[in-house]
This record gives C-alpha cells, sequence and structure tokens, in this order.
C-alpha cells in the first residue's frame, strides 16, 4: 500500500492526550489544512483502513492497546473576528483551533460569552463535538453554524445551530460518525473589557483551587446526573484517593482520575467500574461516562 505523504507510521497516542495514556497508532498524519484533512479521510476510505479524528484529546481514554488504522491530527487552527452587527459579533474558527485561544480572542475584542470557558484544555472542534459545558454555560450557547465533511456523501455543508441537536454534552456529531467538523461560526455579544477580564479570573482561579491541575487528567470522568453532582456522589462513596497501579480519583476533585505516574488504560477503568458500582450500589444512580473511550 503506498502511504499518503505525510503519513507516519508506529507513533504513540499518549503524547497526544492531555491524560498522557495510550498505545500507538500504526498509522499518523497531522492534517494542517481542511484540504488535508479530507484527502487523508480519502485515502483511508480508499486504502480500506479505519480513521479516527484527533483533536486535543483531552476528554479522551485511548486503549494500551492502541490503534490499527489511521489517527488524523487536526492541526489547522485559524480563527478570526468579524463585525457583522453594532450589537452581534461572529467569531469565525478552524477545528484545530485551541479553545484557550478562542477565549483570549474574544477578551481581546471586548467580546462576551466565552469567559466560562477558560481554563478548559481541548480544540474548539471538539468542544463542539461534544457540546462542552461548564456553570450553566455550553457552547450550544454560542455556536451559529457549523461546517462539516460528511464522509457518506463526500460533500461540504453547514448544518445551522439547530441541527446540531445540542442537549447536555450530547450533539448530533457524537451519534453520526460521518459529520467531521472542519470549522464554525460563533456568535458572540460586545461586552465590557474590565467585566470580561474579571470573569476569565474567576473561572481560571475556581479551577486551580477545586480541579487537579498538576497531574495529567481527562477532566471530569461522568456527566452529572439530573439535580445532583457526580463529584459528590463518588466522594461520599468515600472513594478519593483510591487507586489502580498508577491512576487514582483525584483527592481534590473526586469526578477526576488523574494520572500520578505512568498510568494505563486499564487502570483507569478499573477506577471508572469501581465508581459506577459503588454510586449504584449507595445510591440507586447509574453515572454515564462523559469522557470518549477511543478503542484499537
Amino acid at each position: 500500500m503506498k502511504l499518503l505523504p505525510g503519513i507516519q507510521k508506529n507513533i504513540p497516542l499518549k503524547n497526544y492526550t492531555t491524560f498522557k495514556i495510550g498505545g500507538r497508532a500504526k498509522y499518523f498524519f497531522q492534517a494542517k489544512s481542511k484540504e488535508e484533512l479530507i484527502k487523508a479521510i480519502k485515502f483511508a476510505q480508499s486504502a480500506k483502513l479505519p480513521f479516527f479524528i484527533l483533536g486535543g484529546g483531552s476528554n479522551l481514554l485511548v486503549s494500551d492497546k492502541g490503534y490499527n488504522g489511521l489517527v488524523i491530527k487536526c492541526q489547522m487552527s485559524n480563527v478570526k473576528c468579524q463585525n457583522k452587527m453594532s450589537n452581534v459579533k461572529i467569531i469565525e474558527a478552524e477545528t484545530g483551533a485551541e479553545l484557550g485561544d478562542l477565549v483570549k480572542l474574544a477578551a481581546k475584542n471586548n467580546l462576551t460569552g466565552l469567559e466560562w470557558a477558560a481554563g478548559i484544555p481541548g480544540t474548539v472542534g471538539g468542544a463542539v463535538h461534544n457540546n462542552v459545558a461548564a456553570f450553566d454555560n455550553s457552547m450550544a450557547d454560542v455556536v451559529k453554524s457549523v461546517e462539516v465533511f460528511d464522509v457518506s456523501e463526500s460533500k461540504i455543508k453547514n448544518i445551522e445551530a439547530k441541527s446540531c441537536n445540542f442537549g447536555y454534552k450530547e450533539t448530533i456529531f457524537k451519534k453520526n460518525k460521518n459529520l467531521i467538523i472542519l470549522s464554525c461560526i460563533l456568535q458572540l455579544k460586545p461586552g465590557k473589557a474590565k467585566e470580561i477580564e474579571q470573569e476569565i479570573k474567576h473561572f481560571l482561579d475556581y479551577r486551580e483551587k477545586n480541579h487537579p491541575l498538576k497531574f495529567p487528567s481527562a477532566g471530569c470522568i461522568f456527566k452529572n446526573p439530573s439535580g445532583v453532582s457526580a463529584g459528590e456522589l463518588i466522594e461520599k462513596c468515600g472513594l478519593k484517593g483510591r487507586k489502580s497501579g498508577g491512576a487514582m480519583i483525584s483527592e481534590k476533585h473526586a469526578n477526576f482520575i488523574v494520572n500520578l505516574d505512568g498510568a494505563q488504560a486499564k487502570d483507569v477503568l478499573s477506577l471508572i467500574n469501581l465508581i459506577k458500582k459503588e454510586v449504584k450500589n449507595k445510591f440507586n444512580v447509574e453515572l454515564k461516562e462523559e469522557i470518549q473511550y477511543f478503542n484499537a
């Protein structure tokens, strides 16, 4: 099989996830433009290779066995701000742009609506794909439209926000794997620079105080059940500090599992299963994972 130029072999995926966990990808390609991303997808199709689109790897647990296919890392990261109307501003962002850079761009242009995302790792594409949410805000609140490549039809399409099926950390993109996010348009409102700066600082300080930022993790492991905090349920089960291999349920925030030292996916899975069992036994609540599993 003749490989697409730029494809690398046998690349450790742990280097591309915030968990610092994961086996090797048989093939790995870094797409620096929409055209390169689409070209890599079409190559995988013609070579009958399974493929996986990787953003910032911040909400992901990669199998220890790695991936026997092509991992396409989104590197396209152009962002720009446009003035559409006096009370509405538009930001266009490619899927590989860092969410943190988007927050900074909005703040630089005195735009409000993204302050809550300060300190959240990952890319814009991943944030839209998962409808990332925090502090009663979510990407659904600011997304106007999403540009996608529909693999099943080999076409580029634009999907309006109302058709994205945004729900609590759910979207059409999680359910329809053929829709690959290329870019998105966000709609923000003018704000006051000082207030935006204060809000950003507030959220960054909160995360510094309450989240285990000194260790690799994938963020919150579970979605919050209706009306209750998953972290509180886990804490009330006495599971803070419980370890498996190199992984540990955070002593700072029980809905985080951290990589203390060379943790493997199997260690994290062991703790996830323990948490689900204990919470079910004690509260009769079935926790559902927020993180995505990327298996071989």
